[in-house]
């Protein structure tokens, strides 16, 4: 089968690997028919990796069709329409009951360690009970792409949400325009959030915001960022903030807007990031949450919002690309060329 692997910085290359197979009983196999490339996938992609010889499978969002199931598998059959949470878990574990299946003892993430990435034309799902969504089928092609977010992005905006504390009559300010925190805007605005300020920079990702609820638009940085906010605010700063970047630069923003007793959910991946222990954390009793998103746990409460159309996360693909356009996307995403690469099959 083909698969794209990452060999080094800025080295994508779509390649023949061994046929996605069958390993354990629990497994099943899924012929992918939507695929993306996300926002984290740009780190290895910029040099914050180690590589092998044999480059790094990536991917880890995918929906598509179920081809073949392991023995023990009981709730996944043959030619089921499947989402693939970008994190596989068993389900029934204690971190899975309590709704953290990012942390199941038996679970782990695609595209790291033995199972292969989902910018492939199949791949092996491990503990397919407790991982895969069975979708409807025969569903408009036009809402693949909102599907398609369920298995990360929008998952991950509606964490910062909930983490974040988001609540009708709230403001909530979202920090980083790319796909993350334009679903974050959407989630902002589905919990109720009164006001919903957007920290971005990039003109069309503005406008995307807007038209998902965002009321308010920041796109100074750093300290004339925060100050803005609390204009915007009455001085006071915002209940709620999604910090969906993962910069040492985004999350003190984040705890500079936050006002006493807000909260902050933070999504983005971290990479060099400090959060003081003291001030302002301290002393302005802020809560700070978030982390992997648990999208197994989402997608039941998204999943009739999209069908019905009252949201729309799939605006935030702005590329349509095959297999072999894989390493292109990634060229356009890393110059801000694109939001969001959707691969199609």
């Amino acid at each position: 089968m083909r698969a794209a692997m990452m060999h080094g910085p800025g080295d994508v290359r779509v390649e023949n690997v061994p046929d996605a197979k069958i390993n354990e009983p629990t497994d099943a196999l899924i012929r992918v028919t939507r695929a993306s490339v996300c926002g984290s996938d740009l780190w290895p992609y910029r040099g914050f990796a180690e590589f092998s010889e044999t480059g790094i499978p990536m991917g880890h969002e995918a929906i598509g069709v179920v081809e073949a199931v392991g023995t023990s598998v009981q709730n996944i059959n043959v030619g089921d329409f499947v989402a693939m949470p970008f994190a596989y878990s068993d389900g029934t574990c204690a971190h899975c009951q309590a709704g953290i299946h990012t942390s199941c003892i038996h679970g782990g993430f695609f595209g790291i360690g033995v199972v292969g990435g989902a910018q492939a034309e199949a791949i092996r799902i491990p503990q397919a009970d407790g991982t895969l969504v069975p979708l409807p089928g025969g569903l408009d092609s036009a809402v693949m792409p909102s599907l398609l977010t369920l298995t990360d992005v929008m998952a991950t905006g509606h964490h910062a949400a909930v983490t974040a504390r988001v609540s009708p009559g709230k403001i909530a300010a979202v920090v980083g325009d790319g796909a993350v925190g334009l679903c974050g805007v959407i989630a902002a605005k589905r919990l109720g959030a009164e006001q919903v300020i957007l920290l971005g920079r990039q003109p069309d990702r503005l406008e995307l915001g807007k038209s998902f609820g965002a009321t308010d638009i920041v796109t100074e940085r750093g300290e004339e960022a925060v100050e803005r906010v609390r204009q915007l605010t009455g001085g006071y700063g915002v209940h709620s903030v999604l910090e969906c970047v993962g910069t040492d630069l985004s999350m003190q923003t984040a705890l500079d807007i936050a006002r006493p007793g807000g909260a902050i959910g933070r999504v983005g991946v971290p990479h060099d990031v400090t959060i003081p222990a003291a001030s302002p954390t301290f002393f302005k009793n802020l809560t700070i949450s978030g982390g992997p998103a648990p999208a197994r746990a989402y997608i039941g409460e998204l999943l009739p919002d999209v069908l019905e159309g009252r949201i729309e996360p799939g605006r935030v693909f702005d590329l349509v690309t095959n297999l072999d356009g894989v390493p292109d996307g990634y060229r356009a995403m890393n110059e801000r060329a694109a939001i969001k690469a959707i691969i199609e099959f």
